[in-house]
């Protein structure tokens, strides 16, 4: 899917200064993919960096293409960073997240290319937004036994939620995947890359679990935030998202989006209306104090910044998760 809202000035502003300063690992190999003998890895943004750093640990040099507290789907790609994108020893992205990063990689044809989207299953979530998808029992859970996915067909993913990272059980198949993709980037180190790969997806199950348990005895199902970024999430804890906008976060809502959320939030129960830390909560402020509801975070985890509720994807997930409880009434 292609979520695209370009801000120009600032978004080509930031691409500027991201070729000069997020990339120098690449920009000083010897063209090889290396840099003091270390694999040089470029991850498109936050949740590929994170995956890449704690897989990779010390044996690579890890850089992202958007900057911390940039909202990632506004990112142009400058023409310095296409060029050092080709110098990489493996990029790690999710193709169609980020329409610059997609252009940019099929002009470069960097050496190893790990595709998150080919590590998971990707589904539409589009239907929540209105109201219209009810979820079924606890998770949904036919989709925790599936590993790996590398010839999953994506021909009818053109609209499909790309936020598959929010589920920790498709996150850990993703790790799977760019451990994998390491390994082969680098085959002298795949040693490691399997142990902090088997680290890191027991660290994930642990995340699942906890959500499982910190959610039972909820007095209410259904959470409101800004936009559609937590079907998967929902869909794994039998959850009910509805979105403020649709997958696009900075659209706005049509005034019988609105009435539907204030019947939602009165049959339902809803006490919370969620925002996130990298776009506006005018809109998400504005629901909650017609409808006397509290507002609270729930994170995207499309980067880590100052607000941010932790500092790295565990924490901000354990943040989430708190912040569920409440809003929900968990026991």
């Amino acid at each position: 899917m292609n979520i695209r809202r370009l801000r120009p000035t600032t978004a080509l502003v930031g691409a500027a200064a991201l070729g000069l300063t997020t990339l120098t690992a690449c920009s000083t190999n010897a063209g090889d993919g290396r840099t003091d003998g270390k694999l040089d890895v470029v991850a498109s943004f936050y949740p590929m960096q994170f995956l890449a750093q704690r897989i990779g640990g010390n044996a690579v040099h890890v850089s992202s293409l958007t900057r911390p507290g940039v909202e990632p789907h506004d990112l142009e790609i400058s023409p310095r960073q296409t060029a050092d994108l080709s110098k990489a020893g493996l990029v790690v992205y999710l193709k169609g997240l980020q329409p610059s990063v997609d252009r940019a990689i099929a002009q470069a044809e960097p050496k190893q290319v790990a595709d998150a989207a080919l590590y998971t299953s990707l589904e539409d979530h589009g239907t929540e937004v209105e109201g219209e998808h009810e979820h079924g029992g606890e998770g949904e859970a036919g989709h925790e036994g599936e590993e790996g996915h590398e010839g999953h067909d994506h021909s009818g993913d053109a609209a499909a939620d790309p936020h598959i990272w929010l589920d920790p059980v498709r996150y850990a198949q993703v790790a799977k995947g760019v451990g994998k993709a390491l390994e082969k980037a680098d085959p002298d180190r795949a040693a490691t890359y399997k142990k902090n790969t088997t680290t890191l997806v027991k660290e994930l199950s642990t995340l699942d679990q906890d959500f499982r348990s910190g959610l039972k005895g909820r007095s209410s199902d259904t959470f409101i935030t800004t936009h559609a970024a937590f079907g998967y999430l929902a869909e794994r804890y039998g959850l009910r998202q509805e979105a403020i906008s649709g997958l696009d976060p900075e659209s706005e809502p049509s005034p019988a989006r609105v009435r539907g959320l204030h019947t939602i939030a009165k049959k339902d129960k809803v006490n919370t209306v969620f925002f996130e830390t990298l776009v506006s909560d005018r809109t998400a402020r504005t629901l909650a104090g017609d409808l006397h509801l509290r507002t609270d975070v729930l994170d995207p985890i499309e980067g880590i910044g100052s607000k941010s509720k932790g500092d790295d994807y565990i924490q901000v997930m354990r943040a989430n998760l708190t912040a569920l409880r409440k809003a929900l009434g968990a026991k």
